[in-house]
């Protein structure tokens, strides 16, 4: 579990690369860029960072501009990994934000991390008084439930050696930044187990 350290807010070169997407992102007119890019605000968070804790209610909503975010649930005392979001992946709570309920997970920085951050409250303003906003928001949140729904059909039929490979071929850029015991419950095995799986996949080769 990470610490939760007062956030260090900066607006530096990340702010103008997400103004210049936003501003050429041929949906939005100049007012509505200038409302969303004003809307936005760009936070930096350290390693162990806890972005959401369960019982919390998410009052924001994420995109990853550097680094990455492990999505986990605290399970009898056991951290039990479910997803690992990186660059370029949106990502909030959001069952919790969209009920208004507590979530019942954890949102953690893996690394040093960058985000572009916009709070629910703010997001349904923009989704009311821009329809370009909400159907572009809309796209990123069908493919990202599609590749939940694939991971988690294949986490179901398949076994722990095949999820590992699964990674290895569909994941690989987690292989070297994520802690070996996280990538172990990511699998739902144990460190220990993990280990076997690499060794008897080395002698292989």
């Amino acid at each position: 579990m990470g610490v939760n350290p007062k956030r260090n807010i900066e607006t530096l070169e990340s702010t103008e690369e997400m103004s210049m997407c936003i501003l050429n992102n041929k949906k939005f007119n100049s007012e509505e860029a200038e409302e969303i890019i004003q809307a936005i605000r760009i936070e930096k968070h350290p390693k162990g960072s806890i972005l959401l804790k369960e019982g919390e209610v998410a009052k924001d909503c994420y995109l990853l501009i550097k680094g990455c975010v492990r999505q986990y649930f605290l399970v009898d005392g056991v951290e039990k990994t479910t997803f690992f979001f990186v660059e370029e992946q949106g990502f909030s709570s959001f069952r919790s934000a969209a009920k208004g309920i507590p979530s019942d997970h954890f949102l953690e920085c893996v690394e040093d991390c960058t985000l572009a951050v916009l709070s629910v409250q703010k997001e349904l303003e923009l989704y009311k008084k821009y329809p370009n906003f909400e159907s572009l928001s809309r796209s990123g949140l069908e493919e990202q439930l599609g590749d939940y729904q694939e991971m988690l059909g294949k986490f179901i039929t398949s076994k722990p050696e095949d999820r590992y490979l699964d990674l290895l071929e569909n994941r690989p850029e987690l292989i070297n930044r994520i802690p070996q015991y996280q990538l172990a419950s990511y699998i739902g095995v144990s460190p220990e187990t993990l280990s076997r799986i690499r060794k008897r996949l080395f002698l292989k080769k």
